[in-house]
């Protein structure tokens, strides 16, 4: 496991200087975390990216790849109806082949429950992870802004059917997907194939069908996903296939949304000629902007395209990048993530945080 290198004392205190007021309780994670729980939050294309072990009791476990999931359910754990966490401590991902990355590294951040305006709350991140990326002392830092709910708030806007709606909401944040959407053709032809042949079973059936196929495969499935699971998700995604598609005028249409990338005031003047029915998400950005006037606007871009992997994201998400490091190695990266405490069992409430690489806002490689 390759590990990043050190970052002067001085210069780490100053990248955790901008969090000191926040109002956060320093909070640890166990460095241990479900394999099969990330993958279900994070998606399939993280696994790649992890450092799989064994866990107790047998069950497979990853090393934490970052904070937020962790953060999430100590804060359910915890039973409190808000709360700020800062933490500070390693993640470790499994870096691309020949990149020479770090796999092991320190990152610094902070995580938000349960605010009252959350407009403000992503402001206030934002402006923090920005402040302590460049209290590392790099002077070529941008930071680029994007946000899943505009996306949603689009496609509602087109009035196209609900399946359909549904389905381009969540291929969002993967772009091999969307890509299958737009150009108007079903992906994965092999696994289409099994999915078809699984959806004209009964469920019981097409179980024993899938498990029938691994053992003629020699396949050992990994991830603790049973072979229910599995089934049914090809079942849902031959479906989908049979599902309406879009056509030529609504493709233009988003396919102009997805184009937009300017400095944040200029880019929403874009989106709101483009559809008259999304105000009130624009006036969500106008506030957000306004309590972000520390940052100059000529380091910000508003990129309606710009997603994230992680497929728990669900509102304003945002990346301090680099120029010298380049756009896959973020020195600072947030959003908002609603939706994530509900599906980890916990209460629905508000949530959105922030990491910050301090080897990399220092200008050490990654």
């Amino acid at each position: 496991m390759r590990l990043e290198g050190p970052v002067p004392v001085e210069a780490l205190a100053s990248i955790r200087a901008p969090f000191a007021g926040a109002g956060a309780v320093l909070t640890d994670a166990p460095v241990l975390q479900p394999l099969a729980l990330l993958l279900d939050l994070a998606g399939e294309a993280m696994r790649s990216r992890l450092f799989v072990v064994q866990g107790e009791g047998g069950e497979e476990a990853a090393l934490r790849p970052d904070f937020t999931i962790p953060i999430a359910r100590a804060h359910i754990d915890s039973g409190a109806a808000s709360g700020r966490y800062l933490y500070e401590g390693k993640a470790f991902r499994v870096a691309p082949p020949g990149s020479g990355r770090a796999e092991e590294f320190l990152q610094v951040g902070l995580e938000v429950y349960g605010g009252s305006d959350a407009a403000a709350d992503d402001a206030e991140v934002a402006t923090l992870a920005w402040q302590a990326a460049s209290a590392g002392g790099r002077d070529d830092l941008t930071l680029m802004l994007g946000d899943v709910s505009l996306f949603s708030a689009f496609v509602d806007s087109l009035s196209l059917e609900p399946a359909l709606t549904a389905r381009l909401k969540r291929a969002f944040s993967r772009p091999r997907l969307l890509k299958a959407e737009l150009d108007r053709q079903p992906q994965g032809a092999e696994a289409s194939r099994i999915a078809a042949l699984l959806a004209g079973l009964p469920e019981v059936e097409a179980v024993g069908v899938l498990e029938e196929l691994w053992t003629l495969a020699g396949i050992q499935p990994v991830g603790g996903r049973s072979a229910a699971e599995i089934a049914h998700r090809l079942v849902e995604r031959e479906q989908q296939a049979r599902g309406a598609r879009l056509g030529e005028g609504e493709v233009e249409k988003i396919r102009g949304f997805l184009s937009i990338s300017d400095t944040p005031e200029r880019a929403l003047d874009q989106i709101a000629k483009l559809s008259g029915n999304m105000m009130g998400a624009l006036e969500i950005w106008s506030r957000r902007l306004t309590a972000m006037r520390g940052i100059n606007a000529d380091r910000m871009r508003l990129s309606t395209g710009f997603g994230r992997s992680f497929g728990y994201y669900d509102g304003m998400l945002f990346e301090v990048r680099s120029a010298a490091l380049g756009d896959d190695q973020p020195v600072a990266a947030g959003g908002r993530y609603d939706g994530l405490p509900a599906r980890l069992g916990g209460t629905a409430t508000t949530a959105v945080g922030c990491m910050v690489r301090p080897a990399r806002a220092y200008g050490g490689k990654a």
